[in-house]
C-alpha cells in the first residue's frame, strides 16, 4: 500500500473528530440564541471546516486513485498553513481570551486538529510540485479575512478576536501594529512549511533509494 492510501483512515477520522467538535459548538451557540453570521466569522472555525473537506476530498481523491496535481497541492497548503497558523496564535496569544469555548472542543479545533493537518502534510508532502513563490497564497485567506473582520466590525461593532479591535489596541494604528506583525508571521510560516514539504519529500525519496 502506499503511504496516501494508508492515510486515508487518518484523514477520515480526524474529519469525522473536527466535523464533531465544530458542529457540537455550533449547537450550543445556537441553542445560546448566539448569531450565527458571528460563529462563522471565528477563523478557527472556518479553517477547521475546511480542514475536514480537505481530509475527505484527499481520502476520496486517493481512493479513486486520482494523481496529483498543482491545484489540490494549493488546496492543501492554504488549508495547512491556516490551521498551523490557528494553533499557533490562540496557543501564543489566545489563551486567556474567553468566548465560550467547550473546552473539549477547545482542544479539538486549536491543538488536535492543527497537528493533525501539519503531520498529513508532512507525510504526504508535495515535493516540489509547488514553486517557493506559491508560498505568498498562504497569506491571501487570512488577509482576506482580516479585511471582512475589520470592516464588519467597523459597522457592526463585533470583532471575533481582540488584535481586531481598535477600542481594545489603542485605535486603528495598534490594530494595523498587530495585524502587520502577525502577517509577518504568517509569510514566516507559510515558507516554513513549503520548506518542511520539501525536505520531508526529500527524506523519503532518499530512504527508498537505500
Amino acid at each position: 500500500m502506499t503511504r496516501a492510501q494508508l492515510m486515508v483512515p487518518y484523514r477520515l477520522v480526524f474529519a469525522a473528530i473536527g466535523l464533531v467538535a465544530v458542529g457540537y459548538q455550533f449547537g450550543v451557540t445556537l441553542t445560546n440564541g448566539y448569531s450565527v453570521v458571528n460563529f462563522f466569522s471565528y477563523f478557527t472555525n472556518i479553517s477547521n471546516l475546511v480542514a475536514v473537506v480537505v481530509f475527505v476530498v484527499g481520502a476520496v481523491r486517493t481512493l479513486r486513485k486520482r494523481p496529483g496535481s498543482r491545484t489540490w497541492d494549493v488546496v492543501r497548503f492554504v488549508s495547512v498553513v491556516d490551521m498551523v497558523f490557528v494553533g499557533l496564535v490562540f496557543n501564543t496569544l489566545l489563551t486567556g481570551v474567553g468566548g465560550g469555548v467547550i473546552p473539549w472542543v477547545n482542544v479539538i479545533v486549536h491543538m488536535l486538529m492543527p497537528v493533525a493537518v501539519l503531520v498529513e502534510w508532512l507525510v504526504l508532502p508535495v515535493g516540489r510540485r509547488l514553486p517557493w513563490a506559491a508560498g505568498t497564497i498562504g497569506l491571501i485567506v487570512p488577509v482576506v479575512y482580516s479585511v471582512y473582520s475589520l470592516v464588519r466590525g467597523a459597522v457592526i461593532g463585533f470583532y471575533p478576536y481582540p488584535f481586531f479591535d481598535p477600542a481594545v489596541q489603542g485605535g486603528y494604528g495598534g490594530v494595523a501594529l498587530y495585524l502587520g506583525a502577525l502577517i509577518l508571521a504568517l509569510a514566516v510560516l507559510a515558507f516554513a512549511l513549503l520548506g518542511l514539504a520539501r525536505l520531508s519529500a526529500r527524506l523519503g525519496k532518499a530512504r527508498s533509494g537505500r
